[in-house]
């Protein structure tokens, strides 16, 4: 680094969809650029440690492919002309565009559209005051969490856990169905610690060999969507051998005679012919764990993202529970910790006005949506226009040529607010550029740990690029709109969050840097009750009831177990598509952010697709050789890659890579499915059946 560059550190949190939300120390060179990324060796969580995509996140911020100029369409939907126009014409050009489509379809015509692409709870949410005052349809965001929180309160009865910081105090530690050294490395740092200092095992779960599984002790490589089994074989075990512990069942769990009755079917060689795994193995798992009363279960999303989900996530969940080991530090289980913080959005959503019968659309279902399905759209009126904000659903959204078709249409106006030309983007008819997270103001909350962060702006953004806040206001203005969270600034409305919720202020978060939210040990462990109202951790379920609030149910309930168990729900092999597919995430982008950078796109090289050898062999498929792949939905064409790191019949293809970066322009989500998931919707991502057809060079 040149010496003569004035350096100061600023302090940031990661915005990125990814549990670990990292405190970040920043170099800010000049006070325009930023050089190197680190993560803050003072918080306990981060512990100084990022992944390496945001570490280099100088290329992104200072990408020269930056949108910087609003932009209108010219010629033909994703046809690429573009003309570029001020900010004052492009907001009153998309207000105009509202106004007119409400005019002829009511409100509900009008489509707000957001989700992760910063979590921080002023850019990503204040959406949300625009679309209640003006009561446009909801937008029921069920991509990510739904099977997997869905199954988490099933058990546990709220969103919580364990402190994750109690990793390193853990004798053995099990990461079940996250890639963490992909996807959250903090949770791997802690993992190894305990490991380092205290001998731990870690074990991970998983269907393929990831960078995680090589890391562990012990590697259960399993086929997609067999979860379930295994929960049930290993709690067979432990009741089998003595190890459930049953005075904890008896005080904290309602059914664990029923339980065990239960599971006396649920041998391990039952569970071996379903999951693939040997008898061997699920013996060992449970041996392991049996005699090891602080296992900490660190649960991520990956397996839940299956028709089953939500059913597996409860099994998956209840080891724990007839272990007992939530009863000791470094031991019991941890998913998330969305639901400890308790902060009142109220203004930044202006939840003040929401009106209950308003639609909400479901997000996992754009596909159905937008190409004018009766039941997708609730019996209302089709959507017609629309502004998007921090999300790229003609890259990830599932069943893409209908998502495609759907954007295609010429009655559809489409406002997108965005920091690169997306997929999503190019089917615009305005385009507006947008800041990153260090050229503006924000505060994060931590899913993967109990931290609230200040996200303070660092540099000055390029000249034409508006924050989310200001382009919602700027519409609100034009829309005549009057909630006073219009009139604040992003400063004042994270102050009001902080005063609301009896977190102090602005001022004092800015001074700490980030407060620690952790429940104390009894709540965390739910030594003082499950969230429940009997208190009890619930192994029977009632799914019509777990959740108190919802967009609506889709079932089947009555196929639903009421008991853990193995859910055969899932999207199964067949004789036409003998492959099951999993969309797993790479560990250089995330979803579709940093496909764009060059930095990870030459760490990942191009769109492949993992097969294992000898089904290679079987039909002919060279290694790196291209192939077409397919089901109903459509058809992708990318090249092979030979891995015996998985099971016969399961494929995987990492990462959320741009649609124009495979052979024929069809991104992977041309072949996920956009049916609704059991009980409360989602998406099922990594549980696709496919063929796959070697392609003549």
């Amino acid at each position: 680094m040149n010496q003569h560059v004035p350096l100061r550190i600023g302090h940031s949190a990661c915005p990125h969809d990814c549990p670990s939300t990292c405190a970040l120390d920043v170099e800010v060179l000049d006070g325009k650029r930023i050089g190197r990324v680190r993560g803050a060796k003072d918080n306990d969580y981060t512990a100084g440690v990022i992944c390496a995509k945001v570490a280099r996140y100088a290329e992104r911020i200072h990408n020269p492919n930056r949108l910087t100029q609003p932009l209108r369409r010219k010629g033909e939907k994703g046809g690429g002309e573009w003309a570029p126009i001020g900010w004052e014409e492009a907001l009153d050009e998309i207000a105009e565009a509202f106004i007119k489509a409400e005019a002829r379809l009511g409100a509900e015509t009008v489509w707000p559209y957001y989700y992760a692409g910063t979590m921080g709870l002023v850019q990503r949410d204040g959406i949300n005051r625009l679309r209640h005052e003006k009561r446009y349809s909801g937008f029921y965001g069920t991509i990510c969490v739904n099977m997997a929180w869905t199954g988490y309160i099933a058990g546990a009865g709220r969103i919580a856990g364990a402190d994750p910081r109690e990793m390193v105090k853990a004798d053995c530690v099990v990461l079940w169905g996250t890639n963490a050294v992909a996807t959250q490395v903090n949770a791997m740092t802690h993992a190894i610690r305990a490991r380092k200092e205290r001998g731990a095992k870690i074990v991970a779960i998983d269907i393929y060999q990831n960078e995680t599984m090589k890391q562990a002790d012990l590697a259960l490589c399993l086929k997609p969507g067999t979860d379930g089994a295994l929960a049930c074989a290993l709690m067979h075990i432990l009741f089998r051998d003595g190890h459930a512990d049953r005075a904890y069942l008896a005080r904290y769990t309602d059914a664990p005679a029923e339980l065990e009755a239960h599971l006396r079917a649920k041998t391990p060689e039952w569970a071996a012919a379903i999951t693939g795994l040997s008898v061997a193995e699920i013996e060992a798992f449970a041996k392991l764990i049996g005699t090891t009363k602080r296992t900490f279960f660190r649960i991520g999303y990956g397996f839940s993202r299956q028709r089953n989900g939500a059913v597996a996530m409860h099994a998956v969940l209840s080891i724990p529970a007839v272990l007992g080991s939530w009863q000791y530090e470094g031991g019991g289980a941890f998913h998330s910790n969305s639901g400890i913080f308790k902060l009142d959005a109220s203004v930044i959503e202006g939840e003040d006005l929401i009106d209950r019968s308003v639609r909400q659309l479901d997000q996992s279902r754009t596909a159905d949506v937008l190409t004018n399905d009766s039941d997708a759209l609730k019996g209302g009126p089709p959507v017609t226009a629309m502004i998007i904000q921090n999300t790229n659903p003609v890259s990830i959204c599932p069943d893409q040529t209908k998502v495609k078709a759907g954007f295609a249409r010429e009655d559809l106006f489409v406002a997108v607010h965005e920091q690169i030309m997306t997929d999503t983007a190019k089917m615009a008819d305005i385009v507006l550029p947008a800041t990153m997270f260090l050229e503006h103001d924000d505060i994060y909350k931590g899913g993967g740990h109990q931290y609230i962060i200040f996200g303070g702006k660092q540099v000055e953004p390029p000249e034409g690029c508006r924050t989310n806040h200001q382009v919602i206001t700027g519409l609100a203005t034009r829309l005549g709109l009057t909630h006073p969270g219009f009139f604040m600034s992003e400063r004042e409305l994270i102050d009001d969050l902080l005063r609301r919720s009896n977190r102090g202020t602005l001022e004092e978060l800015e001074e700490k840097r980030w407060l620690d939210c952790q429940t104390p040990f009894e709540r965390a462990h739910f030594l003082d009750g499950f969230g429940h109202p009997d208190g009890k951790y619930h192994f029977r379920v009632d799914w019509t009831k777990v959740r108190t609030e919802n967009y609506g149910t889709v079932g089947p309930f009555a196929a639903m177990p009421d008991l853990p168990d193995h859910w055969e729900a899932i999207e199964a092999a067949d004789a036409r598509h003998p492959f099951r597919l999993a969309t797993s995430p790479s560990r250089s982008f995330l979803n579709s952010s940093f496909n764009e950078t060059p930095g990870s796109i030459a760490k990942e090289g191009r769109p492949e697709v993992m097969i294992h050898p000898d089904d290679a062999a079987a039909l002919g498929i060279a290694n790196g050789g291209l192939l077409a792949m397919g089901n109903e939905r459509g058809t992708v064409r990318l090249h092979a890659r030979f891995f015996d790191g998985l099971k016969r019949g399961v494929v995987i293809s990492e990462g959320i890579w741009a649609n124009s970066a495979f052979e024929d322009g069809n991104g992977i989500n041309t072949l996920t499915g956009a049916d609704p998931v059991a009980p409360f919707g989602g998406a099922a991502v990594h549980d696709t059946k496919v063929w796959l057809r070697p392609i003549a060079s």
